[in-house]
């Protein structure tokens, strides 16, 4: 690219000198070397101030500017209120489509010193003129030369008004976005113009994870013979959404000829960017023959708010008398841009002249002829005012006849926006808008910029779009290549496991489980697979994984099937499909059966489990004791019986053999709340006990990966798996102790042979490979520990390839139809054998099972015994010695009462809790009487007193 734009410079310098030569015209002007005098000194305002015109004129756009431009002019002269009284005289030269032409027109146009030039249209000579002005100081304004690379600092005097193309590539890339394609073909003119369109587009579609497949390229001049084996070309290529990027004067020639190709057919895409509309509204009438080879066509045209400038102006134009011929015929887009090219230069102009601005012109001693030139260099002088007005134009902010006119810091016009059309019928119908504040949508984008941006892929929305060939279904934009190529798809060349693939003498040449899912897939997709399959590895030994998908992504072939395990590495340079088989990293070590333990029936129950079931068994006792033992006479006796009764009533419920009634209702609803609690664990108990008695327990050395990593003995994996670069990498195993082993015979043997042997202690495999293989070893081997990896087997195919995304949908319609899993069963049945090591720990019942029915019998007995305390010490309140009756009468009754309670003693508690329910309730009734009886003879002597003085 720095060599393209080297070789550039030097042309158009070169362009430069030799348009000078012809320069046979003497200077109007001498100056002596070192001094410099101006034309006009003068601080007054000029009469006439003279601005270019640079185009050509026998163009689409041409024709379409030159009349707009003049009428502006004469709009500006004769309105009063803009550059007071000072006329603009307006210079027109042609460029006429030439670069060299176009350099000499803009030399000569700057010896009549212009202060502005509107102009050029085209990219290409813009890019030699704007040299001229970057020395001469003149800003160019141009309507119509929309190359992105002039927005670079190298053209400071560069002003576009038109939107650049770098807004219509992003554009592009989003329609190209919207409807799901992924490569595009470029179709565009070599030249300044072509190219940095292009560019860029290449650029917005990387952001959209698409891509150029390939650029066709063609010169301005080339024929229809030229274009037809360019589109040949073309066709022969997988991706058929093309984007056009030409002159409208030429465009339509590719057209004529893809519809001779029979390339304007169903299952074609075909974007352009503005030159066609351009065109064919340049048009009073396109005949019907050009719009039958348009059918269908996506076409971006410049958005300009319908105002009511915009409208007067429209009106206006079908008798402008600068027009070659009365009607619509000529108006496009351009002639917009180009009549407000003339209003901003008369604006900027008119706040230059306001401010104090001078429009004088100097010599540049830079300039000057050599001893001997006919040159004549002299006569190119510089604007002084230039650098002025360049700023006073990029801060000009007012409404022209195509929107706003206003300029962001990077020199482009704000809110660049486009109408988005289909060409259908004998016209355009628009399909949406495209702006750079809100991308795609049906709606105005003027009607947006009072509402946050969203340009999130929800938020993007067209209308329907009639395709070519008179279809409205979306075109799925590539086909196999038409260039007799079949797809290339890889096999590894197993050594081991070959169910999975191998080779075969069938015409197909290969076979296996993982064939026929890519089959039964492709056999599922709406078009024809054209496909060749290429054994990869020498047969020996499995070839690298890894290896293979590196060659898919270099394409040296275009996918590969097999048993390709999808991991994080590999998804960085290749697409891979949607799993067709689950699969993950295993441990497989020798196991044995355990022997039989005689403290087996220990086993059921954690320790900690056992510990908590005793603690509640006595405890559950001693409550129902201390309930039932005032009232009932079978929790009564010596203190050696009482605690015979207790422990033996404890452990006898566990067999619901208790002899012991209760009487209580504490009693009997804590006991009712332990037998279920009892029943509970009983039953857990008797299950678990029958599962470690009647079931095989095996053993192994090795439990799982963890115990694996601890240790340092060797680890078989399979020869070409991701496993060996997991376990150094991930797990950080030393790869010393990595050993490779090619099939499951060697499996085998390592296994048999042990670490001491020279075999090794375990294995690591996908789990895939370990059921097949643990089935054809009569459950010698099983797995341990549980799966430690997550991952699926999957088709990879190239980078942004479609083909992945249809193989997707295909691989799950095989999955819901059931027809996976037939050929699951028909490749991979094997005989059931159990997969793991049965753990013995895993079958024991800990207290994290039972602890929610230990705690809701923990607070029915707390609570009985709550409720049997307070009952007790109300009873004892009630009851006191005869010696204490005396205090309960004196003043301070609550006092006496403390003392009371403080000064009985622990023994006299207890002995009043072990007495009988029934001799307690015979003391309080008895105690009742006799208080009854002394209230009585208290009254009688107190009446007897009374009596006796009278």
């Amino acid at each position: 690219m720095e060599e393209v734009l080297l070789i550039s410079r030097f042309i158009t310098r070169s362009l430069i000198l030799l348009s000078l030569w012809f320069l046979c015209f003497p200077p109007g002007v001498v100056c002596d070397t070192g001094n410099v005098s101006a034309s006009s000194n003068s601080s007054s305002k000029p009469k006439v101030i003279n601005i270019g015109a640079l185009f050509t004129l026998n163009s689409v756009v041409g024709e379409a500017a030159k009349p707009a431009i003049q009428a502006a002019v004469d709009d500006v002269n004769s309105d009063p209120t803009i550059l007071n009284g000072v006329q603009l005289k307006l210079l027109i030269s042609d460029t006429n489509c030439s670069g060299f032409i176009g350099t000499m027109e803009a030399l000569q146009l700057m010896e009549s010193e212009v202060v502005a030039a509107i102009g050029p249209q085209s990219s290409g000579i813009a890019h030699v003129i704007s040299h001229v002005v970057n020395e001469l100081h003149v800003p160019l304004l141009s309507f119509g030369a929309t190359d992105p690379t002039l927005s670079s600092m190298q053209y400071p005097y560069f002003l576009r008004t038109t939107p650049s193309d770098h807004f219509q590539m992003y554009a592009i890339a989003d329609i190209v976005d919207y409807y799901g394609w992924r490569e595009v073909i470029a179709i565009f003119v070599d030249d300044d113009y072509g190219r940095g369109g292009i560019s860029v587009l290449g650029d917005a579609l990387a952001k959209k994870r698409a891509k150029i497949s390939y650029k066709a390229t063609f010169s301005p001049g080339d024929n229809e013979s030229k274009i037809n084996d360019l589109l040949v070309e073309v066709n022969l290529m997988e991706s058929r959404v093309y984007v056009v990027h030409v002159n409208p004067d030429t465009g339509l020639n590719i057209f004529s000829v893809a519809k001779a190709l029979n390339m304007m057919g169903s299952g074609y895409v075909w974007i352009t960017t503005d030159w066609l509309p351009s065109y064919l509204d340049s048009k009073d009438a396109v005949d019907s023959n050009t719009m039958n080879i348009l059918q269908g066509v996506i076409a971006l045209r410049h958005y300009t708010p319908d105002t009511d400038l915009k409208k007067s102006f429209m009106s206006k134009w079908n008798t402008l008398k600068y027009k070659g011929s009365a009607g619509h015929a000529g108006f496009n887009s351009y002639a917009l841009y180009a009549y407000d090219s003339v209003w901003l230069a008369a604006h900027a102009l008119d706040v230059f002249l306001n401010k104090g601005g001078n429009l004088s012109f100097s010599y540049d001693p830079k300039l000057h002829d050599t001893n001997g030139s006919m040159l004549h260099l002299a006569s190119l002088r510089v604007f002084n005012g230039g650098e002025q007005l360049l700023q006073t134009l990029l801060r000009m902010n007012f409404t022209g006849v195509s929107g706003q006119i206003q300029f962001d810091p990077d020199k482009h016009l704000v809110h660049p926006a486009y109408d988005v059309l289909n060409i259908v019928g004998t016209g355009t119908r628009r399909i949406g808008y495209w702006s750079n504040y809100s991308h795609l949508s049906v709606v105005p984008p003027e009607s947006l910029y009072t509402k946050p941006p969203n340009i999130s892929t929800g938020s993007q929305h067209l209308y329907s779009v009639i395709w070519p060939g008179d279809t409205t279904s979306t075109p799925r934009g590539w086909v196999f290549p038409n260039n007799g190529q079949p797809l290339r798809i890889a096999v590894p060349n197993r050594v081991g496991y070959k169910e999975f693939a191998s080779k075969d003498k069938s015409p197909q040449g290969v076979r296996g489980y993982c064939i026929d899912v890519f089959e039964a897939a492709i056999s599922l997709l709406p078009y024809a697979v054209p496909r060749t399959y290429m054994l990869y590895g020498d047969g020996k030994r499995n070839p690298s994984y890894n290896e293979l998908v590196s060659r898919v992504a270099q394409n040296v072939y275009d996918a590969a099937v097999g048993d390709i395990t999808i991991v994080t590495n590999r998804t960085k340079i290749v697409d891979f499909t949607q799993p067709y088989m689950e699969s993950g990293l295993v441990v497989v070590a020798p196991v044995k059966e355990a022997k039989s333990n005689p403290w087996a029936f220990l086993k059921p129950f954690t320790a900690e489990m056992w510990f908590v079931t005793a603690v509640f068994f006595l405890f559950v006792g001693a409550v129902v004791w201390i309930l039932e033992h005032r009232i009932n006479s079978e929790f009564r006796g010596p203190p050696r019986r009482q605690l015979i009764t207790i422990c033996w009533f404890s452990f006898s419920t566990m067999f619901f053999s208790h002899r012991e009634n209760t009487v209580s209702t504490l009693g009997r609803m804590v006991l009712i709340i332990w037998l279920f609690v009892v029943l509970i664990i009983n039953s857990s108990y008797t299950a678990s006990l029958t599962s470690i008695l009647t079931v095989q327990q095996l053993t192994s050395g090795i439990q799982g990966i963890d115990s694996l990593i601890s240790s340092t003995e060797p680890i078989g994996i399979q020869d070409g798996s991701f496993a060996l670069n997991y376990l150094v990498d991930e797990l950080n195993i030393a790869q010393s102790r990595i050993v490779k082993l090619k099939n499951p015979e060697a499996y085998l043997r390592a296994l048999k042979l042990g670490p001491k042997k020279g075999g090794v202690a375990a294995i690591v495999d996908e789990l895939p490979y370990v059921e097949l293989f643990l089935s054809n070893t009569n459950c010698l081997y099983r797995i341990v520990g549980p799966e430690f990896t997550k991952s699926g087997w999957g088709f990879a195919f190239q980078r942004d390839s479609p083909l992945a995304v249809d193989m997707s949908t295909a691989i799950l319609q095989l999955s819901e139809n059931g027809d996976l899993q037939k050929i699951h069963n028909k490749w991979l049945t094997h005989s059931e054998c159990s997969s793991q090591v049965n753990q013995v720990d895993e079958n024991q019942l800990s207290l994290n099972s039972f602890w929610g029915l230990f705690l809701i019998c923990g607070i029915a007995c707390v609570l009985a015994l709550t409720i049997f305390c307070c009952r007790v010490f109300t009873q004892y309140r009630r009851f006191s010695p005869e010696d204490e009756e005396s205090e309960i009468e004196t003043i301070e009754p609550s006092r006496s009462s403390r003392r009371s309670i403080r000064s009985t003693s622990f023994k006299q508690i207890i002995d009043f809790v072990d007495k009988k329910e029934e001799e307690i309730k015979e003391m309080l009734k008895r105690k009742n009487s006799n208080s009854n009886k002394q209230q009585t003879s208290i009254h009688s002597f107190s009446d007897g007193q009374a009596s006796s003085p009278s």
